[in-house]
């Protein structure tokens, strides 16, 4: 079955890929090193990726015919932007797998109210190289610890029960980062209701029980959830939590259905922090899509940086040229990692921009998301998870 359980079954993410064909060896490279010497890796990873789908899938073999595009044209930084991009609502009414379900290793779905839903699948080589990148993206980022043991409070669908869930699949992967203590999983199921509910009285109990270990605590999932444990905490103990410091967040799947629910990054991260008894820098926020795989994390200073192993480019939403650095546009989301699938350019329903770095000191591009466009949003797993609030 192509479900969560293959995590089992499968070498730890901290160990290097044993294949060094063009496909794998970008995701041995550091994720926050640009040079000469990525870029070539990116390059030729991804005209391997494209070459592979191009010839197999027919969705991208009646694209690039109509584009005029041949894989072989990627070689420099310049040619990225030629790759001709499928748009993310096709991933969501067309099943476009490029392999047969036998070579299927994990099938992933969003998460939604609108009835719309990405199917993810992923090969056994796809598999390894996403768990990989995401691991090599945390390590750059100096969130990964295999030395102490981390207690986890999840707030997000038990992966016991939700076994198909991108978010699942991603809060699952992240507890693989750190020496492992005990999980809590807020998302319970409720077999009388036939549906998840989230566990309110369990999340202030594993709360209180860390805080009294004193041990290093790491809070992943839903950002609305982790900020209503804190109040829920402080109305049962008169009190917030007082977590080791060197505890930390990463929050990811955005807010409610209502923009205007939601609080500013920044402020979010100071209130969250204070809250928790930790430094506002151990707060961090992940973006990330399910048909995409990259995930963009934050930095010390709050700003989500785009690895090695992903491009973006902005889009002029009316022509779709390419913008450049610090102009708004559609954001066009492309990486090589997958082989199953022929999301290695999509073009996102995402607003935002790309800034050419950031004052923290890692190297790289930044990216800034400004929102979903359109009148009639398209819905994701936080709009599905907020209906339990």
């Amino acid at each position: 079955m192509a479900d969560l359980s293959v995590e089992d079954r499968l070498p730890p993410v901290y160990k290097p890929l044993k294949s060094r064909a063009a496909l794998d060896a970008l995701f041995e490279t550091p994720a926050f090193e640009y040079s000469p010497e990525t870029s070539k890796a990116f390059c030729a990873s991804m005209r391997a990726a494209l070459d592979f789908q191009g010839k197999r899938a027919p969705v991208l073999k009646a694209l690039y015919k109509a584009e005029g595009f041949e894989p072989e044209s990627v070689r420099k930084e310049k040619d990225i932007s030629s790759i001709p991009f499928l748009f993310v609502a096709a991933l969501k009414e067309r099943d476009l797998t490029t392999l047969p379900p036998s070579q299927i290793a994990l099938e992933l779905k969003s998460s939604g109210t609108s009835g719309q839903h990405s199917r993810m699948q992923l090969d056994k080589g796809s598999l390894m190289r996403v768990r990989r990148m995401a691991w090599k993206v945390f390590e750059g980022l100096g969130l990964t610890d295999l030395e102490r043991a981390h207690d986890y409070i999840c707030f997000t669908y038990d992966p016991e029960v939700a076994k198909d869930l991108g978010t699942a699949w991603t809060d699952k992967l992240l507890t693989g980062f750190t020496k492992k203590g005990e999980i809590f999983y807020t998302f319970r199921w409720s077999k009388a209701k036939n549906d998840f509910y989230f566990d309110i009285d369990g999340a202030v109990s594993a709360m209180k029980k860390f805080e009294d270990a004193r041990g290093v605590v790491r809070l992943v999932g839903f950002p609305a959830f982790a900020l209503k444990l804190t109040e829920e905490f402080k109305r049962r103990y008169g009190r917030y939590p007082k977590l080791n410091p060197e505890s930390s967040v990463v929050t990811g799947g955005g807010w409610k259905t209502l923009a205007d629910e939601a609080i500013d990054k920044k402020v979010y991260r100071g209130i969250l922090a204070a809250n928790l008894g930790i430094p506002a820098e151990n707060v961090r926020d992940l973006f990330g899509m399910v048909e995409h795989g990259v995930p963009y994390v934050d930095c010390r200073l709050g700003n989500f940086h785009i690895p090695n192993y992903g491009r973006v480019i902005a889009r002029h939403p009316g022509t779709l040229a390419p913008l450049g650095y610090g102009k708004k546009g559609l954001l066009q989301f492309i990486t090589p990692y997958l082989t199953s699938y022929p999301s290695l350019s999509v073009l996102s329903s995402d607003f935002g921009l790309v800034r050419e770095r950031c004052s923290c000191g890692l190297a790289g591009p930044v990216l800034e998301i400004h929102g979903r466009a359109g009148v009639k949003k398209l819905k994701g797993c936080a709009i599905s998870a907020a209906t339990m609030l």
